[in-house]
């Protein structure tokens, strides 16, 4: 049986064509070494297991090769790329600065630099992890770093870049690497899949290449591992295998959803439970689901979603059935859950609640949604027959008419109200002058549902004390207080009135006065109460503190008091 080699090793690029998803870095180091334009320090910078290293080596190997061909590709072939290929090269230099950061170590690579390269035109020394060197480590490199000999190349590596000092930064030529993307995985994955004659279905390799982040090193190691579990790779073996949860469930429930099926939804729930999975995961995958049918919804934004074939054909029969309106309110619903999550004292109640919120969502509630704040214009016949009247008298009149204005007095003909005034006035009416219908009949129904309830005193101390309690229960102990040591006196129109100490008091209940004024009316059902706050002068005598003080205020009280005192011989410590 052969030695195995792991995909992350055996499928490593050798040449920057082969280097998968980075592109502009690439291209950038590509011209850089066809024109000469090499810096003598570079910084490689991003995410785990997206090239960093190997676009190093590659550097390194191209730019000692001495038969390089017109495409900047090593020939494999020279006394360079042989001594690279092998693993023994004595002009390329990898230290791992993870377990070599101290002074010391570096001080040595400094020395080394000195000599000449004995193979090619440069001596190059790739750090990886560089980001782990000491602060002493660092300030030792700084002046190598800036002026190195003319034969030395630094190409440092790191996935911190937050954690290397300005001064480093400042020396280096920085390339940022960026994840690689799904699509790109799934290409790399299928070529790897094809070469050793493993079958993969194209969903399973796409599950693969999520779990990864972007990191090709991880979803080649996620693919030998799944590999070895089964012949062939499949979307069931990946789910399997992986732990996660199918989509078929997400499918499942929000078909549940959209059917208002409450046990359905719960029985679903309860069997992704038992299969292992937790509530706070669940809850995250269903409003990622909800995210992809919304995404699905519209042709432009299809390329955000990043599924097989197969499964992208699934989002958009399903996204058809939801309207885009249930999608919000539900992607909200989840998110509320999400952030409650962590603090709820029974978790899975508070995703079953959830789900019914979710189940609750059903059309006829969505236009009362939509339509609660705004009212659709309607056209009622009683509505063309009040404009049809009033255009026909403009056309018999010629359009010209003598309205008489009077204060205060309405008068009201053919549906139209007319201000009448001391003075006339002779004007053309347009169109444009008669009003809206539909206007007129909310302005009558709002002046209808304005609640003006007659209310005593008694009442509104009642309503003030609960709401005390429930600015308590808030933790607004402050605004409670206040409120507490300041009872309301009602006034006419329907003012109450707060006497209060001091402007700090005031600045405390204007923060809270909109809430105030909304349970207030809501309570007492009167939309016309207004609380209005007054500071009231301090006439009040002065408070006994002290034990002197609360003597002469008794002995003011009863002056015979002095009297018993001298006879006795008492006297008092104050």
């Amino acid at each position: 049986m052969g030695e195995f080699i792991v995909s992350a090793r055996k499928y490593r690029p050798t040449t920057f064509k082969q280097v998968v998803g980075q592109s502009a870095i690439t291209t950038t180091l590509t011209n850089a070494i066809s024109e000469n334009h090499l810096a003598q320090s570079f910084l490689f910078c991003g995410p785990r297991g997206v090239g960093k290293t190997t676009c190093a080596r590659i550097l390194a190997k191209t730019i000692n090769c001495q038969n390089i061909n017109e495409k900047i590709e090593p020939c494999n072939s020279c006394e360079s790329c042989t001594s690279f290929n092998e693993s023994n090269s004595f002009n390329i230099h990898e230290l791992d600065a993870a377990s070599n950061n101290s002074v010391d170590d570096i001080r040595n690579l400094v020395d080394q630099v000195r000599f000449a390269p004995q193979v090619g035109n440069y001596n190059i020394y790739i750090i990886d992890e560089v980001h782990m060197l000491s602060s002493a480590a660092f300030n030792a490199f700084l002046k190598t770093l800036e002026e190195p000999p003319s034969h030395a190349i630094f190409i440092l590596a790191t996935t911190e870049k937050h954690k290397i000092i300005p001064t480093i930064l400042s020396r280096c030529q920085i390339f940022d690497f960026k994840r690689i993307s799904t699509d790109d995985i799934v290409s790399h994955l299928t070529f790897v899949a094809e070469s050793e004659n493993i079958s993969a279905e194209q969903d399973a390799l796409h599950i693969i290449a999520q779990k990864s982040d972007g990191s090709l090193r991880d979803s080649l190691s996620i693919f030998d591992r799944l590999a070895s579990f089964s012949k062939g790779i499949t979307y069931k073996s990946v789910i399997e295998n992986l732990n996660i949860l199918d989509h078929d469930y997400y499918f499942k429930i929000t078909n549940s959803i959209l059917e208002q099926d409450i046990s359905n939804a719960l029985l679903t729930f309860n069997k992704i439970l038992e299969n292992g999975f937790d509530g706070h995961h669940f809850i995250n995958g269903l409003a990622s689901h909800f995210r992809d049918l919304l995404v699905s919804k519209d042709k432009e934004t299809l390329v955000l979603l990043e599924k097989g074939k197969a499964l992208k054909q699934q989002y958009l029969e399903q996204s058809n059935s939801c309207e885009q309106t249930f999608l919000l309110i539900a992607l909200d619903i989840c998110n509320k859950c999400d952030v409650q999550y962590k603090t709820s004292k029974n978790q899975q109640l508070l995703v079953e609640l959830t789900l019914m919120k979710l189940c609750s969502i059903g059309i006829e509630e969505l236009k009362k949604k939509t339509t609660n704040s705004i009212k659709l214009p309607t056209s009622s016949p009683k509505q063309e027959k009040v404009v049809a009247d009033a255009i026909t008298e403009i056309k018999k009149e010629e359009q010209k008419v003598e309205v008489l204005i009077e204060k205060p007095k309405q008068t009201q003909t053919n549906g139209v109200e007319i201000e009448k005034q001391d003075s006339k006035i002779s004007r053309l009416i347009t169109i444009s002058d008669l009003p809206d219908p539909l206007k007129e009949e909310q302005r009558q129904e709002t002046i209808k549902d304005k609640k003006k309830n007659e209310f005593n005193n008694e009442q509104l101390q009642k309503v003030w004390q609960e709401y005390i309690s429930i600015q308590k229960e808030k933790g607004k102990s402050n605004f409670a207080t206040t409120l507490d040591m300041n009872s309301p006196v009602l006034k006419e129109g329907n003012q109450v009135e707060i006497l209060i100490s001091n402007k700090s008091q005031e600045i405390v209940i204007e923060k809270e006065k909109i809430d105030l004024h909304e349970y207030l009316r809501k309570k007492l059902e009167n939309d016309a109460i207004e609380v209005i706050t007054k500071i009231q002068e301090n006439n009040k005598e002065r408070v006994p503190y002290t034990n002197k003080d609360k003597y002469e205020q008794m002995a003011k009280d009863n002056p015979n008091l002095n009297t018993l005192r001298e006879k006795l011989g008492l006297d008092f410590d104050f």
